[in-house]
């Protein structure tokens, strides 16, 4: 399906029209002294056009750096790299090829691939022939790929070949649903390795240097699909338009403290909320991307000392990684290394042994759907002199929004009105802003139900300190409600976390005839150390109150999302499952 075909399935225009989050919003008003407002369009010089008004798109950033930085290096992937002028001709070529072939604007272009530099240059190429990149997660099944091509429509599909078997299994599923085929375009990293699928390096061959860049025609525009990680729900279609994300790439440059010409090592996977918008943050900075297949601490180590690595970011099982590496895999830094994390804020440990080892660690909070980072714990001077259990506590809080987001509250779901800013009055997290998503594509009911009220209601619970900073408690669907009480699994988490042999940890409810539900906690251990379940339960309540601790424990890897994500909706069912076994034996 085109995005911009009468079939689109949207209805903001009009929504967003009445929040004011269109063009004719850009009209000048003058507010006379009697309180009228007086349109200053009408006079003379001040009509919108092409001298005063260019709709915002992030390919801009990517022109002005091969302007900028023409022969500075761009992307480094191995023995590959490429300059900024280099990889503009590469992405006018990409785009020009995706003419070729038959995209037009609105077409949706997907990809499943690693932090490489086709990834990279596809953030760039494909919105610059008017189309729509759709980054898909790397650890779904051909099943799930399967579906989501199918729900989006993708005309073409770039496969990084360490995912060909899953890609071909994907579309020999798709074709027994649909007639519709989207083309192969198979990415290599050897030219030894030989397949009947179309190649991107020769893809990019029969392109064109000169290719003239088609730019949105309302920056309000989509320009990438984003599915969601599914860690509480079935994955949903998030549109992201060349305005939230030019907005977002600027303001997560600012939230990473990013001056010109960073350093920055892929982490975070690029199909995530495209890399927390850094895909193009990096070009607007004027900086080098440090391509980096599979995420392993040695791997890290290594990089940042072979390129003096200035930036990072990941989930918190990223610093659990490092802090967790074995000496000889680790090697001294360079300087400085700025870490920026999302998701559950990370043990006190794990920042004091981040801190130790030369990183700085600032905590992000954001969802798919803000287009990754939309508050930052802004830290202030003054508590520097805390101790460090102090510090650990105030930057586990989610701050406030950034710069491009016009607001975040917590607030009643039902009345909307804003909680107290006392600390301990639960509340939904809310946004509203330039930088939330479009919608959900192909889900208008869905979409409504995330706009009610006015704002986009993450599903997040949450509690406003006087300060004004918020902090997460939790999902609404992840808190337990035991025996009346409700009980934060991230508060339990922490706790869990503090025991010297606890590597990993994830809280959900388990059915219970009595209480409703009570706390099981999934462990996974670190290598060498041996502790049962009564220990852990003992060391809970010692720190705890009583109905807050976990009274099963169970030890096993915790699945997890591509970008490191606890996926607790699994662990919620394992849960559900043990609660029948025990009744039965009960």
């Amino acid at each position: 399906m085109n995005f911009l075909s009468k079939s689109f399935p949207f209805r903001f225009i009009s929504l967003l029209r009445s929040r004011r989050c269109l063009l004719q919003r850009y009209q000048l008003l003058h507010i006379s002294e009697n309180g009228k407002g007086e349109s200053l369009k009408s006079k003379e010089g001040l009509e919108q056009c092409s001298a005063n008004y260019v709709p915002l798109s992030p390919i801009s950033f990517l022109e002005r750096a091969a302007r900028v930085y023409r022969d500075r290096t761009s992307v480094v992937y191995g023995t590959v790299k490429y300059t900024w002028g280099e990889t503009l001709e590469r992405c006018l070529r990409l785009a020009s090829a995706l003419i070729q072939k038959g995209i037009s604007r609105g077409d949706i272009v997907a990809v499943l691939a690693s932090n490489i530099p086709a990834m990279y240059e596809l953030h760039f190429g494909v919105p610059m022939a008017g189309a729509v990149l759709c980054t898909l997660n790397t650890r779904h099944d051909s099943a799930t790929i399967s579906a989501l091509l199918r729900h989006s429509e993708a005309k073409i599909i770039f496969v990084d070949y360490q995912f060909l078997e899953v890609a071909h299994v994907a579309l020999d599923l798709l074709s027994k649903t649909t007639a519709k085929q989207p083309l192969l375009v198979l990415i290599l990293d050897s030219q030894g390795v030989t397949s009947e699928d179309l190649e991107y390096e020769g893809l990019l061959a029969s392109g064109q240097p000169e290719f003239d860049i088609i730019r949105p025609n309302n920056e309000w525009d989509p320009i990438t699909l984003n599915y969601t990680s599914g860690t509480t729900s079935s994955p949903k279609g998030v549109v992201y338009n060349h305005r939230g994300t030019y907005l977002n790439t600027l303001s997560t440059v600012l939230l990473h403290g990013m001056g010109m010409m960073p350093i920055y090592l892929w982490t975070v996977p690029m199909f995530h909320c495209n890399g927390w918008c850094l895909t193009w943050g990096l070009a607007a900075q004027g900086g080098t991307n440090i391509c980096l297949r599979k995420v392993s601490a040695q791997g890290i180590f290594d990089s940042i000392s072979v390129h003096k690595v200035t930036h990072m970011g990941g989930a918190p099982t990223v610093l659990n990684m490092i802090v967790n590496a074995p000496v000889n895999q680790r090697r001294p830094l360079p300087h400085k290394v700025e870490v920026m994390t999302g998701g559950s804020a990370p043990p006190p440990q794990v920042l004091s042994n981040m801190e130790e080892l030369g990183f700085n660690v600032s905590h992000l909070y954001g969802l798919t759907e803000t287009y990754g980072p939309a508050t930052l714990c802004t830290w202030k001077p003054e508590w520097d002199s805390l101790p460090l259990h102090e510090r650990a506590k105030i930057k586990s809080r989610q701050g406030l929004h950034h710069l491009g987001m016009e607001e975040v509250d917590i607030r009643e779901p039902v009345t909307m009105k804003s909680v107290p800013p006392d600390g301990k009055t639960m509340g939904e997290v809310m946004f509203r802003g330039n930088t939330v998503m479009s919608g959900y594509y192909k889900d208008p009911r869905a979409t409504q139900e995330a706009f009610n009220g006015g704002w986009f209601r993450t599903g997040d619970l949450g509690v406003k300190h006087a300060d004004g900073y918020i902090e997460v408690k939790d999902r609404s669907k992840d808190i337990i409600i035991s025996g009346g009480e409700n009980i934060s699994t991230i508060e339990v988490e922490s706790v869990l976390f503090s025991h010297p042999a606890v590597l990993e940890a994830a809280v959900v409810g388990r059915p219970d005839d009595h209480w409703g539900e009570t706390p099981c906690a999934f462990v996974k251990l670190k290598d060498g150390t041996n502790v049962n379940a009564e220990e852990i339960i003992h060391f809970c309540r010692e720190r705890l109150p009583a109905f807050m601790a976990p009274r099963t424990v169970v030890f096993e890897d915790l699945p997890k999302t591509a970008t490191g994500k606890t996926q607790k909706y699994v662990l919620r069912q394992k849960a559900k499952a043990m609660g029948s076994l025990f009744r039965r034996k009960e």
